[in-house]
């Protein structure tokens, strides 16, 4: 069992910045790959950026690719997503997830946090 907490989410100006962190705990963190996944009211969740476990590989959703950056501190069992850039359409609840398989699906993801909300104004 992994137990994944969300936080930094709120509501910030287009244009503006935000980092979201996920703590993880209960197993080791440095085994499992990350990902952070969103859902956006009336819309379905969806894939927007990966983290290997070894936090030598990365990948994103092509709206955020230039603008997001996924890291993650094995030392500190945290995963981060700094959102710069941020537009209206990013309004949306921001979820981590571990997956010991790499993947970009949410049925992929072996568990998931409670999510954080990021609001962004125009």
């Amino acid at each position: 069992q992994v137990q994944l907490v969300e936080s930094g989410g709120g509501l910030v100006q287009a244009g503006g910045s935000l980092r979201l962190s996920c703590a993880a705990s209960g197993r080791t963190f440095s085994n499992y790959h990350m990902g952070w996944f969103r859902q956006a009211p009336g819309k379905e969740r969806e894939f927007v950026a990966v983290i290997s476990s070894s936090g030598t590989g990365t990948y994103y959703e092509d709206s955020v690719k230039g603008r997001f950056t996924i890291s993650r501190d094995n030392a500190k069992n945290t995963v981060y997503l700094q959102m710069n850039s941020l537009k209206p359409e990013d309004t949306a609840v921001y979820y981590c997830a571990v997956s010991s398989k790499w993947s970009l699906s949410t049925n992929g993801m072996d568990y998931w946090g409670k999510g954080t909300l990021v609001t962004v104004s125009s």
